[in-house]
């Protein structure tokens, strides 16, 4: 068997892919190829790092409704999906065996897997979610379950829906309108989520629980075209997010700040 041949078929022979002669046929092979043997080792090396060191995210529990909710919706009579051809899972892994067995395997090889175990940190996943939930909340109808300027009426509606009574204040009079609000998903659990309207912008607010306990000051952030604004204050965090400029942002974040200190205070 040529070692070209015999490199297909590694990523079946390490999955247990393979029948009984197939199997027979690669062992032979090994035995008397070094090239392959070392082809082997770094594909049980990139399967063992991936498996150890990659991150894995559980599905957020509003996202399995919506799935479940969809597949109870669906017809009976629809067509199960077609499952794709268990090579093209093996596709990717060989690109880079290949391309190292031309000259630089090895190189190319700890570069690929540096890049693919890359992994966003804590901040950055937060981000992530964060810019996620303030683009879903522009779409049509699912800016706010609640839909009221009256905080009175909103922070109300959040009783019973989660563990938590997070402050809500209307800040119209300084420019900062409030829309309304809604349960969102962050972190894999509930939180409040209310909406503002600054001239033409919508500023979404997220509010959760802080188990540190620890006050900080807002750290700004920019991912996607989008500002946020993150801190602790008064056993809570708040995240805020917008395409307005940096400065209303921050006038936002400390109108809010302002308003929660006076309410600690009395």
């Amino acid at each position: 068997m040529e070692s070209k041949h015999s490199q297909e078929k590694l990523s079946a022979y390490l999955d247990a892919e393979l029948d009984a002669a197939g199997r027979a046929q690669v062992e032979a092979h090994l035995a008397g190829c070094g090239e392959c043997v070392e082809a082997l080792a770094q594909l049980e090396a990139l399967r063992g790092r991936v498996a150890a060191e990659a991150q894995r995210h559980a599905a957020p529990e509003y996202l399995k409704h919506r799935i479940h909710a969809a597949l109870r919706a669906e017809p009976a009579d629809t067509p199960a999906p077609r499952t794709p051809p268990r090579t093209s899972s093996r596709v990717w892994p060989w690109a880079w065996i290949n391309l190292g067995l031309a000259g630089a395997m090895t190189a190319a090889f700890a570069v690929t897997l540096t890049l693919y175990l890359r992994q966003p940190n804590a901040d950055e996943r937060i981000e992530q979610e964060l810019v996620a939930s303030h683009f879903r909340s522009l779409m049509p109808d699912h800016l706010a379950d609640v839909a009221s300027t009256d905080q009175h009426t909103v922070k109300p509606w959040f009783a019973g829906k989660l563990d938590y009574s997070p402050p809500v204040y209307d800040l119209a009079a300084q420019g900062y309108a409030l829309i309304g609000g809604r349960l969102d998903y962050l972190q894999q659990r509930p939180v409040a989520a209310l909406a503002y309207r600054h001239r033409l912008h919508i500023v979404n607010l997220y509010i959760w629980p802080d188990a540190s306990g620890h006050a900080s000051t807002p750290q700004a952030g920019m991912r996607q075209g989008f500002h946020l604004l993150r801190w602790t204050q008064d056993g809570m965090r708040y995240s805020a997010v917008s395409d307005i400029n940096p400065q209303d942002l921050a006038q936002f974040a400390a109108l809010l700040r302002q308003k929660v200190a006076q309410a600690d205070a009395q």
